[in-house]
């Protein structure tokens, strides 16, 4: 099933729904959705990755470190689980890390793909203990070459024991670059991020609590409104100013 609409088209029904019926914009978004016969917004977002997820995929070589870039409701997450999916076909474990979400909210998004979690061959990881050398630590035991999901960049040093943010980053790129994993980590845009102008995120857009040199990456995937960009970005440290 796909939408009627592009998701551009659909987001603007949502807007002017939200405004009109006083109620918050994800649950405008989701009442859009039920009414071209999907769950919710979720399901719907679900129905576009494929394109998106094999262009990436497509894209990535071993030991390789991407970002994957977007405002809240546009797939970020979805595109990312679904990579992971995909990682028994590339010869890979697919491992996820999440930070953002429960063992029951990874299987509430695989079930958008059209997945149950128990047939997913996936390893989910919820543990508070996630950072660089949590995940680094997991991903070195494993028998096979791995790709892994970080879920999500900005809350890797949320602990003040964790090292700085750049030092994670830094420590993942070696590892993959040392064993050939493939590493994929979602990331928050700023929410002044001018929706408006009907444009794709860009570097300058990443949100970053910390300095953080995004040269580390090898590609930066950015989306919006069923969209995606691939940058392979130059050395260069954003600093965010809140």
């Amino acid at each position: 099933m796909k939408p009627d609409a592009p998701v551009y088209s659909l987001k603007r029904e949502a807007r002017a729904l939200a405004r009109e019926a006083g109620i918050p914009l994800h649950a405008a978004l989701d009442r859009i959705a039920r009414s071209r016969g999907y769950r919710g917004w979720s399901h719907l977002a679900a129905s576009v990755q494929p394109r998106n997820a094999a262009r990436l995929a497509a894209s990535l070589g071993p030991g390789e470190l991407v970002l994957i870039g977007a405002r809240p409701q546009q797939g970020k997450t979805l595109l990312a689980l679904e990579l992971a999916l995909a990682a028994r076909g590339m010869g890979r474990e697919g491992h996820v890390f999440t930070l953002a979400d429960s063992s029951a909210g990874v299987a509430a998004r695989l079930r958008d793909l059209g997945v149950q979690a128990s047939a997913a061959n996936l390893s989910v990881d919820t543990s508070d203990d996630i950072c660089a050398g949590y995940v680094i630590d997991r991903l070195s035991r494993a028998d096979e070459p791995v790709f892994a999901v970080i879920d999500y960049l900005q809350v890797l040093d949320q602990k003040r024991s964790n090292p700085e943010l750049g030092a994670q980053v830094t420590a993942l790129r070696d590892f993959a670059r040392e064993s050939g994993a493939v590493i994929a980590v979602t990331s928050q845009i700023d929410r002044s991020f001018d929706q408006a102008a009907g444009r794709l995120p860009g570097i300058a857009d990443i949100r970053l609590p910390n300095r953080l040199d995004l040269g580390l990456f090898d590609r930066i995937c950015m989306l919006h409104e069923g969209e995606m960009v691939l940058l392979t970005p130059a050395a260069r440290t954003v600093e965010h100013p809140g």
